[in-house]
């Protein structure tokens, strides 16, 4: 364990370590910054554990490439539940993991994940932490249909609750910000008894 941000990415730089728990808010290297410096090298899990809960540290930190992001307090089950669940989808299943993009185009769409913005037709568009969350997930997964309760498990990180009304009322204001008819739109696809999808367009 270390005790400051600077000592912990020396031992990442001097140790093979399998998965890393970070603080937020550690002395001398925060958790963002400290994650910057390892994804440079190094593509190991690593799961935020922190007392800041706000959305938007939340997209930060998981634009940042980390791969979960807990919210003090947290039931000593639930985080040994998560970590073995990213050691097991790192390191168990290698062959199902994609290289992440920095951004994903897709027709007059563009996401950067780096900066957590979204662009249409190279206007930047005002979108909520959810959103963008909901959107970044559906990019990376062109063309592939989700349920609601998949949609709200990967964006709302709960396996216990579900709330089919919150994905319906995130994608309708996904579309009135983002297509040029919301009504018929071209990207976000109902698909009708089961879900959503992100439909590529035929001229990408």
């Amino acid at each position: 364990m270390a005790k400051d941000g600077i000592e912990a990415l020396e031992e990442i730089k001097n140790n093979t370590i399998d998965l890393g728990i970070f603080d937020v808010m550690m002395p001398r290297l925060d958790g963002f910054n400290l994650l910057r410096k390892i994804r440079e090298t190094s593509q190991m899990p690593v799961i935020f554990l922190t007392a800041r809960g706000d959305d938007m540290d939340k997209v930060l930190g998981l634009g940042l490439g980390g791969d979960d992001y807990l919210v003090k307090p947290v039931s000593m089950t639930e985080l040994i539940a998560r970590v073995g669940a990213h050691l097991r989808r790192n390191y168990e299943y290698p062959e199902t993991k994609t290289a992440k993009k920095s951004r994903l185009d897709y027709g007059s769409l563009c996401l950067d994940e780096d900066a957590c913005c979204v662009y249409q037709d190279g206007v930047l568009a005002e979108l909520s932490a959810k959103e963008f969350l909901l959107l970044q997930f559906l990019m990376r997964n062109p063309e592939k249909v989700f349920t609601k309760k998949q949609l709200y498990r990967q964006v709302w990180d709960d396996d216990l609750y579900f709330d089919d009304n919150t994905i319906m009322v995130h994608v309708s204001r996904l579309r009135s910000k983002l297509e040029k008819d919301p009504r018929n739109p071209e990207y976000i696809k109902t698909i009708r008894g089961i879900g959503y999808k992100f439909h590529i367009p035929r001229d990408n």
